[in-house]
């Protein structure tokens, strides 16, 4: 059980550790429908966790919620357990 919120660099740390070993989700159908819409691609929502930079946790709707950005593009995820996360959404600034 992850004790939420993590720090920033906790966040990064965790998301780079669930690319390598863990598993990747996406909120269905919200996720997947911005991504279409917004011409976004999954491998471009990895390009960003691996390479953005976190910032500090949300909480929205009950959950906490990180956003990760690089250059003009921005992810949000949640963390299901340390080994799990899942893309909320993301789109283009």
């Amino acid at each position: 059980m992850l004790d939420e919120p993590l720090k920033r660099t906790e966040a990064k740390k965790l998301i780079l550790s669930i690319l390598k070993d863990g598993s990747i989700s996406y909120a269905q159908p919200h996720a997947m429908e911005r991504l279409r819409k917004r011409h976004i691609s999954t491998v471009d929502c990895l390009n960003v966790l691996r390479g953005g930079t976190a910032e500090e946790a949300e909480h929205e709707k009950g959950q906490w919620r990180y956003r990760v950005h690089v250059g003009k593009m921005t992810v949000v995820v949640r963390f299901e357990d340390e080994t799990e996360l899942m893309i909320i959404t993301a789109w283009r600034t």
